[in-house]
C-alpha cells in the first residue's frame, strides 16, 4: 500500500503538472468509488497538498477533490489495462490505475470531510513541526497495545503503514510487539527520531517499489528506497547490524519484520 513517501512523491510530481490547470472531466464508471466527481468539471487545480495517505487536491471555487491510492493505486501518464478512472485536462488525460481497486475519490467542499472518517482523525504528520516528541511519548505510554500497532493507528503520526513502522523500529532498536506502556522516555524518542529519519529518506528517494512493481511514479519510474530496506519483507536474511536472520510476525494483522537479536 502507498505509504506516505510514495503519496508525497506522487504529489511533488504531480503539481508542476497541475497546477493552474483546468480540469475538464472526471470520467469512470464506477460513482460508488468515485463520489461526487461531476463537481470537478471545469475547476482549475489550484494546488495539491497531502494529508497522511491522502492527495488533496484544490480546485477553484472551494472545491477539493480528495483521493486515497487505497492498496494498488496509483497516477500514470500513459492507460493502463488497470485504468479505473481519468482526468481530462485540456493537454491531455491523467489516468488512475488500480489494479485492487480499494482507491477512492471524492469531489467535496474544501475541509468537508464527512464522508471520510479517517481523514478527519489523522494525527500529526510526522515531518512537520507539529510531530513533537513529547505528545508522541505520551500516546505511546497510555496504551497496552504493541508499537507497531501503534504506528499504524494513524493517529500518533499520519501516513505511516507497514514498511516504514517495521524500518523505524529497527532503527530504534525496538520490538514491535513490545507493549507502548513500557516504553521508556528515552526509548520512545529514539522512535521518534528514527522514524522522521526513515521518512525523510524514503521521500528524498522517491518512495519504495517492491517486486510487484504496484507502485510507480507517475511517469513510471520505480522509488529506491527499497534499495535501503533493513528488515521489510527480508525474513531469513541477515540482519545488516548483526547478521542474524530476519524474522517475520503478525502485529494488528499486518506481517511484520523485525531483528530478534538487534530488537530483542
Amino acid at each position: 500500500m502507498p505509504e506516505l513517501p510514495e503519496v508525497e512523491t506522487t504529489r511533488r510530481r504531480l503539481l508542476p503538472l497541475l497546477k493552474g490547470k483546468p480540469l475538464l472531466e472526471v470520467r469512470h464508471q464506477d460513482p460508488s468509488r468515485y463520489r461526487h466527481t461531476e463537481r470537478a468539471s471545469g475547476r482549475r487545480v489550484e494546488g495539491i497538498a497531502r494529508r497522511g495517505k491522502f492527495l488533496l487536491f484544490g480546485l477553484s471555487g472551494g472545491l477539493e477533490m480528495v483521493v486515497h491510492l487505497g492498496m494498488t493505486g496509483g497516477f500514470r501518464l500513459e492507460r493502463t489495462p488497470h485504468t479505473r478512472a481519468e482526468l481530462l485536462l485540456e493537454e491531455g488525460v491523467l489516468h488512475f490505475h488500480d489494479p485492487r481497486r480499494f482507491g477512492r475519490l471524492w469531489v467535496v467542499q474544501e475541509g468537508d470531510y464527512r464522508e471520510i472518517p479517517l481523514l478527519k482523525r489523522l494525527g500529526p504528520e510526522p515531518l512537520s513541526e507539529d510531530f513533537r516528541p513529547e505528545p508522541f511519548l505520551t500516546g505511546l505510554r497510555r496504551s497496552q497495545k504493541p508499537l507497531k500497532a501503534l504506528l499504524l493507528d494513524q493517529t500518533l503520526a499520519a501516513g505511516v503503514g507497514n514498511i516504514y513502522a517495521d524500518e523505524a523500529l529497527f532503527r530504534a532498536g525496538l520490538s514491535p510487539f513490545r507493549p507502548g506502556k513500557e516504553v521508556s522516555e528515552a526509548e520512545a524518542l529514539r522512535l521518534f527520531q528514527a522514524l522522521r529519519a526513515v521518512l525523510a529518506e524514503a521521500v528524498a528517494l522517491g518512495g519504495s517499489t517492491l517486486s510487484d512493481r504496484t507502485y510507480q511514479q507517475p511517469d513510471g519510474l520505480p522509488g529506491s528506497f527499497q534499495e535501503r530496506h533493513a528488515v521489510y519483507r527480508r525474513a531469513g536474511l541477515p540482519c545488516p547490524r548483526c547478521g542474524t536472520p530476519i524474522a517475520r510476525g503478525v502485529v494488528a494483522g499486518r506481517g511484520t519484520h523485525f531483528c530478534p537479536r538487534c530488537q530483542g
